[in-house]
């Protein structure tokens, strides 16, 4: 269904009853990512929401990179569970899903009852990672690049795109949805919004630590996130911290990972 939240509408996936669960893809997913999570989510008790992002799947993409700033995302969070009139909800993320999980938790404490970040650390732990994390990730420089980065990505059937995430996660729906007009430029507006070259060597982010129950999930076969990112999370923690490490699974926790990672989260919510 379509929702209005901050000037703009989500579309958003509801399913279930019971305690809400806000999951929150990354880039170039869309809710689908959590196909495998939500009916067992549900067969559990929980309410599940799940988002298409700003600029993602059937939400609107609006124009200009200062639209995908985190702020304006969290706004459209917030908004959201007050539509639903929901108090407070379990939050969990993956990729840039996870960024905006660790920004809801930070700014909007009231409002979270855990937050599980998948891939990405909390955003000054990021630094952490050091120049292997640098290293790994090259792209975000490349995406800053407007035009460019688009024709690079796309020409060729794909080829660059294809190379880069090595066919993993749901590639074949990712190219149908990033050749829709103006969705691959909405999607790269998010780095060009958030991850700009001079916030690599300017001070780190200051955002208030997190209250909730926190868990951090990496997995192994990630090619663009370094394990310590995930891990110095916990020192922008002041609740309890968890951390799961997932092995043999791509960054694409949610589909390589399904029953292991539902297994991780009802754990995690029925302790907290």
């Amino acid at each position: 269904m379509k929702i209005p939240v901050n000037g703009i509408n989500l579309n958003v996936e509801i399913e279930g009853d019971g305690d809400a669960v806000l999951l929150l893809h990354g880039f170039p997913d869309s809710s689908r990512l959590w196909r495998h999570q939500i009916p067992a989510l549900v067969g559990e008790g929980y309410k599940t929401i799940a988002p298409d992002l700003r600029g993602f799947g059937q939400s609107d993409r609006p124009e200009g990179v200062d639209e995908y700033a985190i702020l304006n995302v969290l706004v459209d969070l917030n908004s959201l569970l007050d539509e639903l009139g929901i108090e407070r909800a379990h939050v969990v993320g993956h990729d840039w899903g996870a960024g905006a999980a660790w920004g809801f938790a930070s700014i909007f404490p009231a409002r979270t009852r855990t937050v599980t970040a998948l891939s990405v650390g909390h955003p000054t732990s990021f630094r952490s990672g050091g120049p292997e994390q640098i290293m790994a990730s090259w792209y975000m420089f490349l995406f800053q690049f407007e035009g460019v980065a688009e024709e690079l990505l796309s020409r060729n059937d794909w080829e660059f795109m294809r190379a880069w995430t090595k066919g993993a996660g749901d590639f074949d729906h990712y190219l149908e949805d990033l050749a829709r007009p103006g969705a691959l430029t909405a999607g790269l507006n998010w780095y060009r919004a958030n991850a700009r070259p001079e916030s690599w060597v300017g001070e780190p982010l200051e955002l208030p630590a997190i209250e909730a129950p926190a868990m951090g999930i990496w997995s192994s076969g990630d090619f663009a996130l370094t394990e310590k990112q995930m891990t110095e999370s916990h020192k922008y923690v002041s609740g309890p911290w968890r951390y799961e490490r997932i092995e043999d699974a791509s960054h694409w926790i949610p589909l390589d990972a399904p029953d292991q990672l539902t297994t991780l989260l009802l754990d995690f919510f029925a302790k907290n």
